[in-house]
């Protein structure tokens, strides 16, 4: 994985970690996200030294769903399709096959040589098509 593909999903992990903490502040029981954001920043710690954070990353990414759902619509799409596994349950097929075109976008111009925005990418894949109206 490229440098500049991880750092995109740490930065969408640390977003998601912001909200996270958010809930925590305005919850009654804060004992319980305690151990859940402490279990989070673990997962960001680890993200770029080891494959195992990629299951570790499933694993907590599909808790944010179980525990919060109220913030479901903020959980970045990326984080779903870059972890998978079960994270993909959370997707509907369409997004799934868009988010597969734009990883063999990717893979393709890895294999090229030439460099691949993901951000950019994923802004213009999922972009809504302007509709002229008759």
């Amino acid at each position: 994985m490229t440098d500049s593909y991880l750092a995109h999903h740490l930065e969408l992990l640390r977003y998601l970690q912001q909200v996270l903490v958010a809930i925590a502040q305005e919850d009654m029981i804060p004992e319980e996200h305690s151990e859940f954001l402490d279990r989070y920043a673990d997962m960001i710690a680890e993200f770029s030294q080891s494959q195992e954070a990629l299951y570790l990353g499933q694993e907590v990414i599909s808790q944010v769903f179980q525990r919060y759902p109220q913030i479901a619509h903020q959980v970045p799409r990326d984080l779903l399709w870059f972890f998978g596994g079960e994270c993909l349950h959370y997707m509907p097929d369409e997004e799934i096959a868009m988010f597969q075109q734009l990883e063999e976008r990717r893979f393709e111009a890895l294999e090229l040589g030439e460099d691949f925005d993901w951000n950019k990418e994923v802004q213009l894949t999922f972009m809504p098509t302007k509709q002229t109206a008759h």
